[in-house]
């Protein structure tokens, strides 16, 4: 026979009494529950809080006679995940685990759904035997194994078809994309279904000779996909500028725009930029996810001491606090925590900013626009006008935005602002390089922040980790404890859920650094070597790489992850030169 049979007909209820997990009144309850909300029983029990979803796995499990399997540890074979469509295991809470000899393990949420047994093995045509699988579980593996890479390349492949062997009419091209149903529409929403499900923060589309290639940032690190359909690339970037009104016929210059879109639910903020490259044109698209909520200071993953500093200084009357470190580090996310902190009614907030890439309410935010002559120094000599308390703005580019953020710190207002250095402590002294008055930034200065983000290790595939005799010797530069050097280190072994990077999300890591007498004095003299001497002494000061170690030493993130933050900040601290750091500088992440 084909099909094996499912096992005996029970009634989950009555299984729970006989098993003396509810009682016939509990049971009762549930059922007149289950009656008004349409629920599973399963489902409501566990909500009622009778029973607890392990318990009641196990007990399917025994009485079944079918294994019980974690979804969070388990390795899948993407082969046999596909055989069943997205759809119907979405539908029948279900997903293929394994095979043997020609029988499928199918793990379900609901074993005694006899209905979704018998049309899984219509649809497989393969005998199938039952496990049972926590549905959150389920839930969550459902999006990471069912990525939509397939599906763009056969939609990529639809389009190339469509457009023919002749050069397109881009009027006629546009027109018909104006169908949902036109090929490069659904291919399009299907990229940011992608992107939204693998967490992208940004996506790249690049034409090359022969193939064009689409790359995802996750966790800021590229992962790519390459279409041999080269000419899709041209539909592509033309229905993106449509959408953000953008010149179509303009193909030589760099443009920028913006549109939103929703995904799954999610109001997307994306940011369009495109560039004329020598296949044609490149665009790179940053994915903003505005449905997330307000963003706050709790949420930047700053340790509590120095969170405690920081709101301390941001609650100061007047005075410019710099936050520092490369593109992608995160800046923009604590600067927003900030503005979120400070936004009362009595507080007047005006920032500067190119872009403005969170929209928040009772803040007055100017977009910065070169192209017409407003430029940051031009909006804040406007904004002082304006009876601000605080002031934002969006980068320290040239000497004038310097000198007029500067006075506005010393005449009663509150300045946040970034600026692109490696460390705390060269921020000081790069504002006296850019032409500011050494009285000025020494009168002005309240602290600096800087900040990096390194890349969390993988829950569900992390194991134990024993350092080499070369990192044995880089971590004695730590001036750590005995103790610590025998910490449990761990690194991701690579898996479904991190698409076997060992690493799964990010993480903040800060140095502090507050202005106190001697490093003012320091400044006044622009004496360098005095400031640093200074700055390390203060015994609040910790380099980011002592902070990436603190991780390290709880298990969060790898030796490889503050190998690379502490090779950028601080050169006490490198690693010897043959131990390995990734080929890919974290980036990408606002």
């Amino acid at each position: 026979m084909m099909t094996t049979e499912p096992k005996k007909k029970v009634r989950l209820g009555d299984l729970l009494v006989q098993n003396d997990v509810i009682t016939e009144q509990q049971l009762m309850t549930a059922l007149r529950e289950q009656k008004s909300t349409g629920r599973k029983l399963g489902k409501t029990l566990t909500d009622l809080g009778y029973v607890d979803e392990d318990s009641l796995l196990n007990i399917l499990s025994r009485q079944l006679d079918v294994p019980f399997v974690q979804l969070r540890h388990y390795q899948f074979n993407n082969e046999l995940v596909k055989k069943l469509p997205e759809a119907m295991a979405r539908r029948f809470r279900s997903i293929v685990l394994a095979e043997h000899s020609g029988e499928l393990l199918v793990g379900m949420a609901d074993p005694l759904d006899i209905f979704a047994y018998d049309e899984l093995v219509r649809i497989l045509k393969q005998p199938i035997k039952q496990a049972v699988v926590r549905e959150s579980e389920l839930l969550n593996t459902l999006d990471l194994v069912y990525r939509r890479t397939d599906e763009i390349a056969s939609l990529a492949e639809e389009l190339e078809d469509e457009l023919g062997d002749d050069a397109f009419d881009l009027a006629d091209l546009s027109a018909e994309s104006e169908s949902a149903e036109a090929p490069v529409v659904k291919l399009l929403q299907t990229l940011f279904e992608d992107a939204v499900q693998a967490r992208s923060s940004d996506i790249h589309i690049e034409p090359d000779e022969t193939v064009v290639r689409i790359r995802q940032r996750v966790d800021g690190v590229l992962q790519e996909q390459v279409m041999k359909e080269k000419r899709v690339n041209a539909a592509l970037v033309l229905r993106l500028k449509l959408m953000a009104g953008l010149n179509i016929s303009e193909k030589r210059m760099p443009q920028d725009g913006r549109f939103n879109v929703r995904v799954k639910g999610r109001s997307i903020d994306v940011r369009v930029s495109t560039m004329p490259v020598q296949y044609g044109e490149s665009v790179v698209m940053r994915l903003l996810d505005q449905s997330q909520g307000m963003l706050n200071l709790d949420g930047t993953g700053m340790p509590a001491q120095l969170l405690e500093r920081f709101r301390r200084m941001i609650k100061k009357p007047h005075g410019m606090i710099l936050v520092t470190g490369p593109t992608g580090s995160g800046k923009t996310t604590t600067l927003y925590g900030a503005l979120t902190e400070l936004n009362r009614p009595e507080v007047k907030i005006i920032t500067a900013e190119d872009p403005v890439e969170y929209r928040l309410p009772r803040i007055t935010q100017v977009q910065v626009n070169p192209k017409i002559g407003l430029e940051f120094a031009n909006v804040l000599r406007a904004a002082l006008r304006q009876d601000p308390d605080v002031i934002l703005v969006g980068e320290m580019r040239d000497r004038e935005t310097v000198e007029i953020g500067l006075r506005a710190a010393m005449t009663g207002h509150l300045v946040l602002s970034t600026l692109h250095t490696n460390d705390s402590i060269s921020s000081a002294m790069r504002l006296i390089d850019m032409g500011a008055e050494p009285f000025l930034v020494a009168s002005s200065l309240l602290g600096v922040v800087a900040q990096r983000l390194v890349r969390r290790v993988c829950d569900n595939c992390a194991e134990a980790y024993t350092p080499s005799e070369q990192e044995l010797v880089w971590l004695r530069s730590f001036d750590l404890e005995p103790l610590d050097l025998e910490a449990g280190f761990v690194h991701g072994r690579g898996c479904y859920q991190c698409s076997n990077t060992g690493y799964k999300g990010r993480i903040g890591v800060y140095e502090m650094l507050e202005m106190n007498e001697a490093m003012l004095d320091a400044l006044r003299r622009q004496d360098v070597s005095e400031f640093t001497k200074a700055a390390r002494l203060s015994p609040l000061y910790r380099p980011l790489g002592q902070c990436a170690m603190d991780f390290a030493l709880q298990g969060t993130t790898t030796l490889e992850e503050v190998a690379r933050v502490a090779a950028t900040s601080e050169g006490e601290f490198s690693p010897e030169d043959d131990i390995p750091l990734p080929d890919e500088p974290i980036g990408g992440g606002a």
